[in-house]
């Protein structure tokens, strides 16, 4: 098998994945293996939102739809064309996967595969029902992938290299105990913005999808805004409240009341509009249903500050803060180029 046959494998599945983008699923008769895969993958996803209350309808309606955008012939092939894929050799990279999103480790297990490795996949208890399924139809699709894709629940053996997803605290566990083995190892990271007080409205409103998409539990979630001394977050409030219906779902407007006790009971300052707070705080990681804000003075000491906090942050939304800010409301749609963490994926595997 072939770079072109995976990416022909990939291209199907996206075309798969295209038809379950939106609330009501539309089949469509031109997708390969639909006959087989269709109403099963419908009840995956069934299961998926059954069996985690984060995994909404709507969120996992937005990772498909993303999904079967980035996989297509042309986004697969400019992704990868400053690659040399003549000396890869095969080995069986094991991915220990996150759970607080749906699919979020499909990119790590999409590189794999594309590099011409086998994939040793262990889950989080939190997302495994949508994966197992897009895996057997890629191997329906290309038959040689039979043998290259393996999941497990048991603890990993007989791989070569390893990525792995956690917390601050799990990674450090990771790093001991992957030590000798090539590794990527993620840590914790969040997102911020940095406003001027110029944004407009839409802008304002952008932001706000950035924030609550995925109820603000991915790492490329902006949890943490900069405002300039004197800000006036009026704006801020009337732009988000277009929000403001996610206080309806239960999940959400639980945290929503033990974040809010717990802030009332320690006499924090915070404002609030009935579906999200805001409180100062210097940290990057704000709690479900929060987002905290730091003042700054000056750009340039603002700029020097989110370079020796690099390793804590994901993305920075802004107008044109810097070279590599993301524009309001683009977080969520990263390129398959956006690697986590910044540290490219492909060059790894191309490596070991």
């Amino acid at each position: 098998m072939d770079l072109q046959d995976r990416i022909n494998a990939f291209v199907k599945l996206g075309e798969f994945l295209n038809q379950f983008q939106d609330n009501i699923s539309i089949k469509n008769d031109n997708v390969q293996a639909n006959d087989l895969f269709y109403e099963g993958f419908k009840h995956q996803l069934k299961l998926a939102q059954e069996h985690n209350g984060w995994f909404t309808k709507q969120n996992i309606a937005f990772t498909l739809k993303n999904w079967s955008r980035a996989l297509t012939e042309e986004n697969i092939s400019q992704w990868l064309k400053k690659y040399d894929f003549q000396t890869v050799n095969p080995q069986t990279v094991a991915i220990i996967m996150a759970g607080n999103i749906p699919l979020v480790g499909f990119h790590d297990f999409l590189s794999v595969l594309i590099s011409g490795h086998t994939v040793l996949v262990k889950q989080s208890s939190n997302d495994k029902h949508l994966l197992p399924f897009l895996a057997k139809y890629l191997e329906i699709v290309n038959p040689d992938f039979k043998g290259k894709i393996k999941f497990t629940e048991e603890k990993l053996q007989n791989f070569d290299a390893v990525i792995a997803t956690g917390s601050n605290n799990t990674a450090r566990y990771f790093e001991y105990y992957f030590k000798n083995k090539p590794s990527i190892i993620r840590k914790n990271r969040n997102s911020a913005a940095v406003l001027t007080g110029n944004e407009t409205k839409e802008e304002l409103e952008a932001l706000s999808d950035d924030i609550f998409i995925y109820y603000g539990l991915g790492c490329r979630n902006v949890s943490k805004i900069f405002v300039p001394k004197d800000y006036n977050f009026e704006g801020f409030f009337n732009a988000v409240y277009k929000w403001n219906p996610i206080i309806n779902e239960s999940k959400y407007a639980n945290n929503y009341d033990y974040n809010k006790a717990v802030y009332l009971m320690s006499e924090f300052d915070m404002l609030e509009n009935g579906f999200l707070m805001i409180k100062e705080d210097e940290s990057y990681a704000s709690p479900i249903a929060t987002v905290f804000y730091e003042y700054y003075d000056n750009s340039k000491t603002l700029q020097e500050k989110l370079k020796t906090d690099a390793d804590k942050i994901q993305c920075v939304v802004s107008r044109s803060f810097t070279d590599t800010t993301i524009q309001f409301g683009e977080t969520q749609n990263p390129e398959l180029w956006d690697y986590a963490d910044g540290e490219d994926t492909i060059e790894f595997l191309l490596k070991i």
